[in-house]
């Protein structure tokens, strides 16, 4: 099949390493795939290297940026409209909030214009052929939710308007897949693409890297780089320092857990616009020499960080299945997460805990039991594992798009 993927920009994030390892494995599997996106802009580090010397063809549209540009957003509209019509995909399949509307109205207004398997309609014969135009009117669209724009952290109105955009891009889709059980499920609830399929495919996760268990040795050197001692039990969370977040929750919790349990070490990972403000915060509390900020970490040393730390904490407000999560199983290390949207699909009492969206008494019980119990958390790790090894695996994840892709063009 030809394929077109289409995504916001290439930044570190899931939505972006679910679009890299669909485009891979798909070209890999003999289709013909191109994947239009936007720039790597962002303090967020980019991926945008990791689509060089690959088997499908990277287009850079430069118009198509994030913020909302009515200018700006309606070039990327034409441009990829023309690269769509030049390219003739039996299907296009979008990422991400931007990309997803640009891109699925781009698709469906090219009705008409080519037949079967992407084979031309000359112009001419449009208005005549008729049958052939109808025999396929225009490409496939597939839509990819890692995420949903409306959230109850946000304003009614801003969330009335995202929703009924929504709405309008949904008529547009032929087909919905889900990194979650919970994202169908909320997008059902406003009443968008009710009458539309859809199928959950677990966002994709390069396992091996996780499951191989890295060298004492680089562990050790690791902390010792942090200043993280030997005998520390570490609590990491890997997440973009911005709101929602939950980082604020953490910092909470510490303030009791810090007094309770000397030998504990915060590790916070990545980077953003609150990166200042928390650790102004953190050392007005007098708890500076409690926790590390490593900034921005390159994918493959991710890995290096999880098995290098002891327990993984998560507290955003809003996802679609934070990635961290069942990358931190995979290495063996049980999670503790905010019960909000997919994360019960993957953190029960069996590989983790639970807590409620801003309870932090509750984030300071969960993290305590760990804590203080290592027999627990290898256990916990050991079944976590187990768990989402095959849910996570890239082929499970393609196997079922190829499945959606095959239903809509066969």
């Amino acid at each position: 099949m030809k394929i077109v993927h289409i995504i916001t920009r290439l930044i570190l994030g899931g939505a972006q390493e679910n679009t890299l390892i669909t485009c891979k494995l798909l070209a890999e599997r003999g289709h013909e795939v191109t994947l239009i996106t936007g720039p790597a802009l962002g303090p967020e580090g980019q991926l945008f290297d990791q689509t060089r010397g690959q088997k499908y063809e990277t287009v850079v549209v430069a118009e198509m940026r994030r913020a909302i540009h009515p200018i700006r957003d309606y070039a990327a509209y034409g441009r990829i409209k023309a690269l769509l019509r030049e390219r003739r995909p039996d299907l296009v399949h979008t990422h991400s909030a931007k990309a997803g509307i640009l891109g699925r109205f781009a698709a469906w207004s090219l009705k008409g214009q080519w037949g079967p398997r992407g084979e031309g309609v000359p112009p001419s014969n449009r208005g005549q052929d008729a049958r052939a135009a109808k025999a396929v009117p225009r490409p496939a669209v597939v839509h990819t939710i890692h995420g949903l724009p409306f959230h109850p952290y946000q304003g009614p109105w801003a969330n009335r308007l995202y929703i009924n955009i929504e709405k309008a891009t949904a008529r547009r889709t032929d087909y919905f897949i889900s990194v979650a059980d919970a994202m169908t499920e909320q997008n059902k609830a406003e009443g968008i693409g009710v009458d539309k399929p859809y199928v959950t495919a677990y966002s994709a996760i390069d396992e091996e890297q996780f499951l191989t268990p890295i060298a004492p040795e680089k562990l050790r050197e690791f902390r010792r780089r942090h200043d993280i001692p030997p005998e520390a039990v570490v609590l990491v969370t890997i997440a973009r320092l911005f709101m929602l977040k939950g980082h604020d929750y953490i910092i909470e919790s510490a303030r009791e857990l810090s007094q309770r349990f000397p030998h504990v070490i915060w590790l916070f990972v990545g980077d953003g616009n609150l990166s200042d403000q928390y650790q102004e915060q953190i050392r007005n509390l007098g708890l500076a020499d409690r926790f590390r900020f490593t900034g921005l970490v390159p994918p493959d040393q991710v890995p290096l960080t999880i098995q290098a730390s002891d327990i993984l904490v998560h507290c955003s407000l809003r996802e679609g299945l934070a990635r961290t999560l069942p990358q931190a199983l995979l290495c063996g290390r049980p999670v503790i997460s905010f019960d909000v949207d997919g994360a019960p699909e993957v953190v029960n009492e069996n590989t983790g805990r639970l807590v409620e969206p801003q309870d932090v008494p509750g984030l300071i019980a969960a993290c305590a039991e760990l804590i203080q119990d290592q027999a627990l958390r290898e256990r916990l790790g050991r079944t976590g594992r187990a768990s989402v090894r095959t849910k996570f695996a890239p082929d499970t994840m393609v196997d079922a798009i190829e499945r959606v892709y095959r239903e809509l063009v066969t």
